[in-house]
């Protein structure tokens, strides 16, 4: 059995208990799915025994063969010939950086340290990297974005040097919505879009400013998800296409950088500015990295219900089944064992899994199951199935992702990430409606959530894709205690591993979502009817052109 870890009892506050008496009720009104049916898969996968969850890890085979096994349990068919395998080839790279970052040069000299003050790595296979006084650049947010009329790298050369940029977009905290979006993150703010964009400009390094409230977590996070070994996906150029550095530095690191070179006061005000230019810092960066590598697959895992008309038509559930593994030990535990993140959206779609293959009404369209790996490392198990579909993408009538489901009992408002986007969001609010539930959107709108977790990669090829997540207004105590609850998650226990499994954990919000997703797919799987994006949404160009629009 998992240990109780002590740390889970520091932070008791985050977790919402239920009584013995709710322990095995069914949301009744909302669907056929009980709690008690959630919590036991997630006692199994954020067990001790799985080690977190990390592909290459015994933890990957141990909740491989579990999920497997309740798919064939359960009768859910193979998804992908006789098998519910999709390999997925991917590259471990474990990265090393040298103790100190060194930056030289007419402004100052400043010593940096890992860990500590920066995180360094690369994706590239090669087993040493080098930065020697590679020239260092500020380039404000790091954006082109030609529909928001914003250029960072305008009129710049940043071929071989290094450069700095912040996180989030220039919308957050511009108290001005005609600036990209406003508070609500666009693709342009994530560190995966910067990282990509540093490479398209011929950069050698990137260096990323962390804020913990445009990023939306601490730098504890930065150093748990970065220092150690990462996954990608395999590259023809064994990834030489990207630059030779990724990283992070502390807020406090870059003012001393920043104001070594006279760049003082509000960074993203003063980087925000219409005539903003990249300023050329008068310093440079020497900092190597000394990398181990190995190649191997790691698993996705496809199970299907075969639909009984239009059996080539499906609606995809999906959740990711990884976490971090073992790390940094905080308060003796080193076992990320991710129960929320995202044991709870695993068990979830087994036990909608259940409910389908209980329900007397069979669907007509094909269900398919995708619990996918490496999440964590940046989505790579579910874009690598949005790249070498098994189903046709085009055929795909919906992706329903679950994601780090609330863990505090039902709330009064259900969050619907990227809210306005397609018309899934309709059959959602149709359940609400009848059940007095209200729609909200994101919760934190500048965390950029709806880029955040594995439907962005069904987006991103047009297929209409929808995250739910319970809201903050518990039944129970209301908004300002449910406010805190989300707080004290994200601060407290997100990527870290206080991060448990509890037997008094309250699982009907959970229990919440998984029922309101169960009726959605299954009205979906029963009408003959595709819903689209709607108008405004960045994905709606590539849903009608593969739907021959």
């Amino acid at each position: 059995m998992n240990k109780i870890k002590i740390g889970f009892f520091v932070t008791l506050s985050i977790v919402a208990f239920s009584s013995c008496k709710e322990e095995n009720k069914k949301s009744a009104s909302l669907g056929p799915i009980e709690p008690q049916a959630i919590k036991s898969h997630i006692a199994v996968l954020a067990d001790d025994s799985l080690q977190g969850r990390k592909p290459f890890t015994i933890g990957e085979t141990k909740t491989v063969n579990y999920i497997s096994t309740e798919f064939k349990k359960l009768g859910i068919e193979p998804s992908n010939g006789d098998s519910y395998i999709q390999k997925v080839p991917m590259v471990e790279v474990t990265s090393t950086p040298s103790e100190n970052m060194e930056i030289t040069g007419t402004k100052g000299n400043l010593t940096f340290k890992a860990v500590k003050d920066f995180v360094a790595f690369t994706r590239r296979e090669q087993d040493t990297i080098q930065l020697k006084n590679s020239p260092l650049v500020f380039a404000g947010y790091g954006i082109v974005a030609p529909e928001f009329k914003w250029n960072d790298y305008k009129n710049l050369d940043v071929k071989g040097k290094t450069v700095v940029v912040l996180i989030s977009d220039p919308g957050f905290k511009a108290n001005d919505k005609t600036v990209f979006r406003g508070d609500t993150m666009t693709y342009y703010g994530r560190w995966t879009y910067k990282f990509e964009e540093a490479a398209r400009q011929g950069a050698a390094g990137i260096i990323i400013i962390h804020q913990t409230e445009p990023a939306s977590y601490g730098w504890q996070v930065i150093t748990s998800s970065n220092t150690g070994s990462r996954l990608y996906l395999q590259a023809a150029d064994k990834h030489k296409s990207r630059c030779k550095l990724e990283g992070w530095m502390t807020e406090e690191a870059a003012t001393k950088l920043l104001t070594s070179n006279g760049i003082t006061g509000d960074i993203r005000a003063y980087s925000r500015k219409k005539d903003f230019k990249a300023v050329a810092l008068n310093q440079s960066v020497t900092v190597g990295l000394s990398n181990k590598y190995k190649y191997s697959t790691s698993q996705n895992i496809i199970g299907k219900i075969t639909g009984s008309k239009r059996p080539d038509e499906t609606i995809i559930y999906t959740a990711h089944w990884d976490h971090l593994g073992i790390g940094k030990a905080i308060n003796g535990d080193s076992v990320y064992n991710g129960a929320v993140d995202n044991a709870s959206g695993v068990a979830s779609m087994l036990a909608i899994a259940k409910a389908f293959k209980d329900s007397k009404e069979k669907p007509e369209r094909s269900i398919i199951f995708l619990a996918v790996t490496a999440e964590e490392q940046g989505l790579l198990g579910s874009e690598y199935y949005s790249l070498n579909p098994i189903y046709p993408l085009n055929k795909t009538v919906a992706n329903l992702n679950m994601d780090a489901l609330g863990f505090y009992g039902e709330t009064k408002d259900i969050s619907i990430k990227g809210k306005g986007q397609n018309e899934v969001e309709d059959y959602i609010l149709d359940i609400l409606n009848k059940n007095n539930l209200d729609a909200v959107g994101d919760t934190r709108p500048s965390a950029g959530s709806y880029y955040r977790s594995d439907h962005f990669n069904f987006a991103k090829l047009g297929v209409p894709a929808i995250d739910i997540v319970n809201g903050i207004t518990s039944k129970e105590h209301g908004a300002e205690w449910g406010k805190q609850q989300k707080q004290d998650y994200n601060e407290k226990q997100y990527h870290q591993p206080s991060d448990n499994y509890s037997a008094q954990m309250n699982a009907d919000g959970i229990t919440q979502i998984a029922n309101i997703l169960f009726n959605v797919g299954l009205k979906l799987s029963n009408e003959s009817t595709f819903p689209n994006w709607k108008q405004g949404s960045e994905f709606k160009e590539a849903r009608d052109k593969s739907m021959g629009k």
